[in-house]
Order: C-alpha cells, then structure tokens, then sequence
C-alpha cells in the first residue's frame, strides 16, 4: 500500500491516477488531499486530475521523473538505497576547500558514475566540499541546471536519483562533503505545472515564474522549500545547499524564508550530529546573511563574495567593461580593501548600478570564512560571451599568482572544475529545450544580453542551444599531464597544502590583515601572521623590502633572490615567505 497526498487548496476534486486506475482522493486540512492506495509499490507510475480536467499532472513533490517533466512520476523508495557512508561524520565549511563542478561536462560521459571515476583527482589536489551545480529535473537533455521545474527529483540525464546518492556516497567514502547548488528564486520555464495545483507563483522574473512566499497561502509555499531542502540534507546525504540568487526571493513577512530555514537546518543538524552548510549567492553586499541569527541575522553559513572576484578578475584581465568598471578603478588599491574589508562597495557609489550600494562588514565580529571566494566559477566564466577561462587569456605566471592570492586570502576559497590546471577548454551557456520556440527565445536573448555589455553578439556569442556549444564546454582531462597546465595544477596542489599546513592562511579575522599595494610597480604584499605573500604583476623583477628578517621561502612560483629582509622577485610571479 502506498499513500498519496497533494497540495490542492483551491480545487473541489482531486483524483490520482495509479498504474492508469483512478482514485478519488479525500480532502483533509489545510487544502491537502489523500489517499491509500493497495498495491501501489516503489516504481508505480502515478500523476493527478484536478476538478474535472482529465489532464494528467505529475507530482509536485516528485521524487523520480524518469520519463521527463511532463510524464507521470514514478514512486521512489530513499529506503531501498544501501549507503556505505555509515562512519561519515560530515566536514565543516570554516577552513574547507571547495571545488565547483557540472556533472554534464565535469567527464566525457557526464554523469554521476563517470563522475565517481575523477574523484580521487579532487582528494590529491587537497578539496574538501564538491559543490555540485543544479541536478534537479528538467526539460530537456542538457542544461546549465537552473531552469529545473522538478526540484524534488533528480534528472535522468547523468542517472537519476540512484546515481546521485552513489556519487554522494563514493565523495563520502573519500572523506570528501557534497554541497548541492538549488534554486528557489524561479522555476524553469518549460514543465512548471505547480499553479495548477494552488497559489505556488507570485508573478514572473526573466528567468522564469517566481514563487509565492509572502502572499496568501504562502505557509505552504514556504514549506514547499523548506522541505526540499531538509530533503536533500536528510535523504541524500547532503552536506550543504549553495542558494542561487536569494537576492530575488521577495518575502515582505516578519520572518524572512531564510531565516526559517536557517533555523530548521540547524534543527537537523543537531538531530544527525553533524555539520550542514547553507552558502548564499547574494547580490546585495549586507552581511546579515551571514550575521548569526541571535545577532539579528538570518544565520546562514557562508554568502559568495563576487567583489572579491570582480577585483581580483579586474587586476589581472585589466578588463573594465560592465560591472568591472569599478574595481578597474579602483585597481590594486581596490583589491587591498576587498582583502580586509569583503566588499569594494560597502553603501558607496556603483556606476554599474548608478545608486549607492552594499553596507560594510563587522569585520572584528563577522569571520572571513563566511564569504566564499573565488578567481572563477560557473557564472562568471560561462556568462562571458566566448565562456573563456582565465588560462585562454592570462599567462601561467599571472594564472599562479591570482591562485597565490586566493588561497593566501582569510575567506574561504572555491576553485571552478578545470582551474586548478588552467583549462583552455571554454565553459559556454548552453540549454535545449523540446520546444523550439524556446530554444528560439533562449538564443535571441542570449545574444541581446551580451551586447548590452559591449560584445559583439553576432560574432562571439556561440549558440546556446546547439550540442556543439554543450560538447565544447565539457573537459579535456588529458590537458592536465601536458605543459604548462601540469605545473599549474602542481602550484594549486602546493598552495592548497600550505594553506591547510599553516594556521596564519586559514585564520578567519579580516581585522588580522594587512596588505600593501604598489599601483605602478603592480605588487602585492600580503600579511598572514609571520608569513608574507609578495606578489609581482608586472613585467620587470621587483625588490620587496619586507622590513623584518626573511626566515625561509615557503613557496614560489619562480626563483626567488633572498638578501636578508628583502626579496627579489620575477616578473609575473610570487613567493611565500616566514618572517622574523
């Protein structure tokens, strides 16, 4: 027997269609609707009929499509899964390592097993945290993940739920945590079925419908997210959820969404004992995402720090096109302030924006490693009209140098699939959708968006919706054991190492750094305790008087000269030395 229930709070009839027999469901409090049904076993196709429309719906809280979105869904058992993880106790995010990947184009086959296979290349490079982009279901055979309208099922496309819990499973069995990217801001644009259902949408976003969080019969919108995160947490195995864009979840209520699902988190935490990470990805510069909830915040995890990026990205391309144009400004002087202060703008002006932005951090009471940081991740390598990496552009010597000052930063570091050994392959925008007039949709406002921001959209923008633009973005592992690539990955390998050997690179509190800057002569210093990173950009060799006795060099990236408190370093290159 197998029970049935579903959300319908304004319907008059519901009926569930099992194995094609129909069953009249009862209605209980609260809108909800159920049924039992005999026979039903794990695998049985189901979907509903609402009122009189024999138009069969699939479950929104379905946790197989393995049909697609607008087929039946199927009955899945978490139970019937063997995990092997028993003895995992979880990993924390303060002083973890994160690697970001899209299982489609992280392998040739991409899928979760072909994935397992490379997982062993992410435990000697020295990560902690694999944070997975978007795997819920979608329409269509390939995509980005962030227009998934099944958001309780995993897509067949890299091997269904089944194939997930054995890629979390094998991560765990390594020593490795798994954070899952999910979206809640919108639904995908194709297969969204749920205002059939009941009041789930709030008006519509250039993404996608939004949900209803804060209007009538929002309780069980909000729980609709609630649970699916618990979801993922509680049945997978998870170890965190990175949050897309929370920026755009509109709640006006007293008790923000984020902040419920903060608190039933760390409920959940408590009851398995061990750590679960919320990451946001937020526009809006305000560390009350991650001000502790007894603090007046809403008490998540960690938020991404995209001025760091925006800094570090416009010190090294020189680019100052869009939203770079500031942190060109700003230049290297920019880049010392994000070091120590999180963000460039903290409540001061963003031409991008043409308004005041951001607030500033409590740096002596809000640690660094709540701000993930990064030199590349998906958005800003694949919203880039070619989708080039930093190794298609940058030098070896300025790809190690940018490296040297991410992981020699307080925050709390993530490396983009492929970085670590320069990968010249692009990483583009792609969807395909089974209707055409989508794909059609999807292209045209692709390119007028990349022309907006100065690029040439005729030429430079590949198609999205072509398989060619998919399979260009997906790996080349061979390039990692050919020059210059294999130097590079040796240089992140080195950094990663050091940073997990020496306290000073993971010490959390931003009012411990300094940094100091040469705009002309383009150098770095960086202070870290007794350790300095001292980092030439430029393209002629550089003294750095450090003012204390140089102990012993760590690590560079070129041969270094050492003359009692000083260093002499090659151009495009760093070096990490003990002081005193």
């Amino acid at each position: 027997m197998a029970e049935f229930v579903v959300w319908a709070p304004l319907k008059k009839r519901v009926r569930v269609l099992v194995d094609n027999r129909k069953h009249d469901m009862v209605e209980e409090s609260g809108g909800w609707w159920h049924v039992d049904v005999p026979d039903a076993g794990p695998g049985a196709a189901y979907s509903f009929l609402l009122d009189d429309d024999e138009t069969p719906l699939p479950d929104p809280r379905s946790q197989w499509q393995p049909t697609g979105v607008h087929s039946a869904s199927r009955l899945y058992d978490h139970d019937a899964f063997f995990w092997s993880d028993h003895a995992w106790t979880g990993r924390q995010l303060p002083g973890s390592v994160l690697y970001e990947l899209h299982i489609g184009t992280f392998t040739e086959a991409g899928t979760f097993d072909s994935a397992i296979e490379k997982l062993d290349h992410l435990v000697s490079l020295g990560i902690d945290l694999v944070e997975v982009l978007p795997v819920n279901a979608v329409d269509g055979d390939r995509n980005w993940g962030y227009d998934g309208v099944g958001w309780y099922a995993v897509t067949e496309n890299y091997g269904g739920p089944d194939g997930f819990k054995r890629f979390i499973d094998a991560c765990h069995t390594r020593g490795l945590g798994v954070v899952l990217d999910v979206v809640y801001n919108h639904m995908g644009p194709s297969g969204a079925y749920l205002d059939r259902f009941g009041p789930y949408f709030a008006g519509e976003t250039i993404w996608g419908p939004t949900v209803n969080l804060d209007g009538a019969h929002s309780e069980e919108v909000r729980r609709y997210i609630i649970d699916n995160a618990l979801m993922w947490l509680r049945d997978f195995h998870l170890d965190g959820l990175r949050l897309d864009a929370v920026h755009a979840l509109h709640d006006t209520r007293a008790r923000h969404v984020l902040d419920q699902l903060a608190g039933e988190v760390e409920s959940l935490s408590t009851h398995l004992g061990r750590p679960l990470s919320l990451i946001a990805e937020s526009d809006l510069n305000d560390a009350k995402m991650v001000t502790a909830r007894e603090g007046g915040g809403y008490g998540l995890h960690a938020q991404w720090a995209d001025d760091v990026h925006h800094s570090l990205h416009a010190v090294l391309t020189g680019e100052d096109q869009g939203y770079y144009a500031d942190f060109a400004t700003a230049g290297l002087t920019g880049l010392a302030h994000v070091l120590t202060r999180v963000f460039l703008h903290e409540g001061t002006w963003s031409s991008f924006r043409g308004r005041n932005h951001g607030a500033p951090v409590d740096t002596r009471r809000i640690p660094a490693h709540r701000f993930v940081t990064y030199l590349q991740d998906h958005d800003q390598v694949g919203n880039r009209a070619a989708g080039d990496r930093h190794a298609a552009t940058l030098t070896p010597g300025l790809v190690a140098c940018g490296a040297a000052l991410l992981f020699c930063s307080p925050f709390t570091p993530m490396v983009f699939m492929g970085e670590e050994w320069g990968a010249r392959t692009p990483w583009q925008f792609f969807a395909h959708f089974p209707d055409d007039r989508l794909n059609d949709a999807v292209r045209e406002g692709r390119r007028s968006e990349f022309a907006s921001h100065g690029w040439d959209a005729a030429e430079e923008v590949p198609d999205p919706t072509d398989v060619q633009t998919f399979l260009d973005s997906k790996l080349d592992w061979n390039e990692a054991a050919e020059e210059p690539h294999s130097t590079v990955l040796a240089t992140y390998r080195e950094l990663i190492a050091l940073r997990k050997a020496r306290p000073e690179l993971s010490d959390p509190w931003l009012d411990e750094v300094d940094v100091d800057v040469d705009d002309d002569a383009r150098t770095i210093v960086l202070h870290r305790g007794g350790l300095r990173l001292a980092v030439n950009l430029g393209d002629d060799p550089v003294t750095f008087d450090l003012g204390l006795p140089v102990g012993r060099v760590l690590l560079a990236s070129e041969p270094v000269e050492v003359d009692e408190e000083a260093l002499t370093v090659g151009p495009e290159s760093f070096v990490i030395a003990e002081i005193g």
